[in-house]
């Protein structure tokens, strides 16, 4: 593997013999990393948020669970 830094990004070089749904994997979370490294939302917003999308989820979906 070589590991290269230009003046605004890394450049990363593997074999071909990786795994590339492992190597993908990893990609989306350095994605993810550099989304949410300018966000200002916290933890907290963040649980708030996915409680209410269960809550929301979870009325409109009831009916298929319980009878």
């Amino acid at each position: 593997m070589i590991v290269e830094r230009t003046s605004n990004e890394i450049v990363i070089k593997v074999s071909k013999k990786i795994d590339t749904f492992g190597f993908q994997r990893i990609m989306d979370y350095l994605d993810y990393l550099e989304i949410t490294s300018k966000s200002k939302a916290t933890q907290d917003d963040a649980d708030r948020l996915a409680d209410e999308l269960n809550e929301n989820w979870w009325s409109k979906n009831r009916k298929r669970f319980i009878k």
